[in-house]
């Protein structure tokens, strides 16, 4: 089937691969020994350029019609761009080369910024488990899902959802950029485990129950979808693990470097910025 959102002509691609390559660009451009102040990690510019090329695939027109024609083919790119490019992102640690890149006022500025309170109940992991996690639940379960096949406008916000909460509860778990205040590893893994169990049970609702509902997909390809969601959503997790406990292992053996200094008992300006990794 093909909706009335997805028969839109792909005039977009080609603006989101010149939007990719410009991002790709910069951040290339930013690993410049002259701008960075020292060798950058060519591991974390592979593990970003993968992250692009991840996005680029799950707008690529093939993959497009698929997802416009077949709700396996929307699952697919639910997984590209929620779970698989977020995660080569997020390792690709572009907020620390941000960090390196911007004169030292607007750097410490920025961190400054992430230590607000909005801002850091935004990003703690249980914030990002709700705006990602919880996201899929709403689209998936209620007639959204539905609405947003007949609307262009809601179909675009749905797929910037998908990428902007994945890669936020990705960084929440294992992003190696330096950040305020962030809960400890304890927590993360915790809520690593809780969101691995809730997007399971997504998955299976999916296919016991038909969901989502409202739209000319039979129920056979909406379980196929399902098992798609749920296994693919396995293999993205593990990585998420594998790269959280690697951290944690890191950490272990080399002390807590890394993270920002927190601001002296009384002051809240100019935090001290450590422009490297965390671990």
């Amino acid at each position: 089937m093909e909706h009335t959102a997805h028969a839109q002509p792909h005039a977009g691609s080609a603006l989101a691969f010149l939007l990719l390559a410009l991002l790709l660009g910069a951040y290339a451009l930013a690993t410049r020994p002259g701008r960075a102040g020292r060798r950058w990690s060519p591991w974390r510019t592979l593990s970003f350029a993968l992250g692009t090329a991840l996005l680029g695939l799950a707008l690529a027109p093939p993959l497009a019609a698929f997802a416009h024609a077949d709700l396996r083919g929307h699952m697919l790119q639910h997984l590209l761009l929620g779970m698989f490019a977020p995660l080569a992102l997020v390792l690709g640690a572009p907020g620390t080369l941000l960090l390196r890149s911007l004169p030292r006022r607007a750097a410490r500025a920025l961190v400054a910024f992430l230590a607000t309170r909005p801002v850091r109940t935004l990003i703690h992991p249980l914030t990002a488990l709700a705006l990602d996690i919880g996201g899929m639940y709403l689209l998936y379960l209620t007639p959204l899902y539905a609405f947003s096949t007949n609307d262009p406008a809601v179909h675009f916000l749905v797929h910037l959802h998908f990428l902007l909460s994945g890669y936020l509860f990705t960084w929440s778990i294992a992003g190696p950029d330096p950040a305020p205040h962030r809960p400890g590893l304890k927590l993360r893994l915790g809520v690593l485990f809780l969101g691995t169990a809730l997007h399971a049970t997504l998955g299976k609702l999916m296919y016991a129950y038909g969901f989502p509902q409202g739209t000319a997909h039979d129920l056979r390809e909406i379980q196929a979808a399902a098992q798609l969601m749920y296994y693919g959503g396995d293999v993205a997790e593990l990585l998420l693990a594998i790269a959280f406990f690697a951290r944690w292992f890191r950490r272990s053996h080399a002390g807590p470097l890394g993270a920002l200094s927190p601001p002296e008992k009384g002051k809240t300006a100019a935090p001290a910025v450590t422009c490297r990794p965390d671990r």
